[in-house]
């Protein structure tokens, strides 16, 4: 297949790019300063650099996350989809796969599936992430065939849990809490592996995420000793009621994806 990779030199495109070309296909990397330098938010060029490729399939690993600007990275979830599925549709794309996050839900008492509805009224701060990551999947799903990928929060080389990441450095500078709010987390390698898994799959939102959700309480302590940075001293309280997790049980069950890290335990091991 011909796949235009937008975001081909970001933390997953770059492992992603390579394993695809080996696979047999033909990449077509999309980035601010990739193989085919394209601005996402400028509409114009998007849109040529799609019809010029002529791709079967359109893949958007897009952020802007290196700055912690979660306000850009939320423009680029809205401006930047929309340029590029509109792009897709006008070059007769069936299908485009795209990384969201599983971290959205409204609140509730257990890890969230893939039923269960987006915090679509989230108060600020979290409103600016939820709201585009809302945006970007409604955009996806115009297409006639589409895969959401909805991640845990990404740990490993490159990304901000890494040892010389962005939140190693706060959790050196007590920054971090170890609360009670649950998460589910995922391997960079295993994002990557279920992005390619994802050019078969049906239709439809998935859960790409670990087995275990935990408590910060939990998980933080633990990779702020792979890090080699002070843990924070575990805190009591409720946790936020949106800070719930999410299960990955129809990745596992019905789709045949298994992490090759199933819990954050192995995963922080390897940094």
């Amino acid at each position: 297949m011909r796949i235009v990779l937008a975001g081909s030199t970001g933390v997953i495109g770059r492992r992603l790019e390579p394993i695809l070309t080996a696979q047999g296909h033909e990449v077509i990397g999309l980035a601010r300063n990739g193989p085919v330098a394209v601005d996402v938010l400028d509409r114009d060029a998007v849109a040529a650099a799609v019809r010029d490729a002529r791709p079967d399939v359109v893949m958007h690993q897009l952020t802007s996350l290196s700055t912690g600007d979660f306000a850009a990275n939320a423009r680029l979830r809205r401006t930047g989809t929309r340029n590029l599925v509109d792009a897709a549709l006008a070059a007769g794309v069936r299908r485009i796969v795209a990384q969201s996050i599983a971290w959205a839900y409204e609140p509730g008492a257990e890890p969230a599936t893939e039923e269960t509805p987006l915090d679509l009224g989230a108060p600020e701060p979290r409103q600016t992430s939820v709201g585009g990551a809302a945006a970007l999947e409604s955009a996806v799903q115009e297409a006639p065939e589409w895969v959401v990928l909805r991640y845990g929060t990404l740990y490993g080389p490159g990304t901000w849990y890494a040892r010389d990441g962005l939140m190693a450095q706060f959790a050196a500078a007590g920054k971090i809490p170890a609360d009670a709010d649950v998460s589910s987390l995922l391997h960079i390698d295993d994002a990557v592996d279920a992005a390619v898994a994802a050019l078969e799959w049906p239709v439809g939102v998935v859960n790409v995420c670990d087995d275990e959700p935990a408590a910060a309480s939990q998980w933080v302590p633990a990779f702020c000793a792979a890090a080699n940075v002070p843990a924070p001293a575990a805190t009591e309280g409720e946790r936020h009621g949106w800070a719930r997790g999410a299960s990955n049980h129809y990745a596992r069950t019905h789709l045949g994806w298994n992490p090759t890290y199933p819990s954050w335990r192995q995963g922080f091991v390897t940094l």
